[in-house]
């Protein structure tokens, strides 16, 4: 069975969904038998490369919020991090342009790394003082993950490195009706949309390797849409 993942950087429901799918896929009877791919999907694709921003600033202009109202939210989304066992700044963490992030990770997956890399960036943007939109931090990254430097350093160097693969990635997204992250596909045959709970991701493994219909589970509160909304618990 194949397993394909929509997921930004930027998003912390993805950050907080990929830890959910992976508890539940602990569960899952056939689990060495899945395969996991990871695929593109950014949420703030015009914004300009190079420039980032205070999330909380970011969080109270786009929800036309005061800035203590948008630590409350923020603080609603780590509570549910931190209930996955997951570390989450609400402090000091910007927001900017991912798609060199999404070509380093196409590169990584080229390599057998990608899920290495992936975790490592997750744990940067939401866990530890690091900028994933500084090429230097991209870089050392790319390199703890076991990518080679000097290929990594030249991926990032050339703008259209993978950015094909990135732009296919997207395009998928839409064809598949995906406006929201993470999404979820399973086989080609059934999508589940938002950091759903740890056994609802079981259930539909289940479901899906008996070959039977997938249940669709209720919305899940936590996603983050393709205009860079995310939503988030009210405090």
């Amino acid at each position: 069975m194949r397993v394909e993942i929509w997921s930004d950087i930027a998003c912390p429901w993805c950050y907080i969904g990929k830890a959910r799918f992976t508890k539940g896929l602990a569960d899952f009877a056939h689990r060495d038998e899945v395969e996991v791919v990871f695929r593109s999907f950014e949420l703030d694709p015009n914004g300009p490369k190079g420039v980032s921003a205070p999330v909380m600033e970011m969080l109270a202009q786009k929800y036309g919020r005061t800035l203590e109202e948008a630590r409350g939210m923020e603080e609603h989304v780590a509570q549910s991090a931190r209930a996955e066992g997951l570390t989450y700044r609400t402090e000091g963490r910007d927001h900017g342009n991912t798609f060199d992030i999404h070509r380093l990770l196409h590169l990584a997956a080229a390599r057998g790394r990608q899920e290495e890399l992936l975790d490592l960036a997750y744990r940067a943007n939401f866990a530890e003082e690091r900028s994933v939109f500084d090429a230097g931090v991209l870089l050392a990254l790319a390199v703890e993950a076991g990518l080679d430097e000097a290929e990594a350093r030249a991926v990032l160097a050339d703008d259209s490195a993978y950015a094909e693969e990135v732009r296919a990635d997207e395009r998928e997204a839409a064809e598949l009706g995906a406006n929201a992250v993470p999404f979820f596909v399973l086989d080609r045959r059934y999508g589940i949309s938002g950091g759903q709970p740890a056994e609802v991701f079981t259930r539909a493994l289940e479901q899906a390797w008996a070959g039977r219909e997938v249940e669709e589970p209720a919305p899940a509160d936590g996603a983050c849409e393709s205009d860079g909304a995310c939503a988030v618990p009210r405090p």
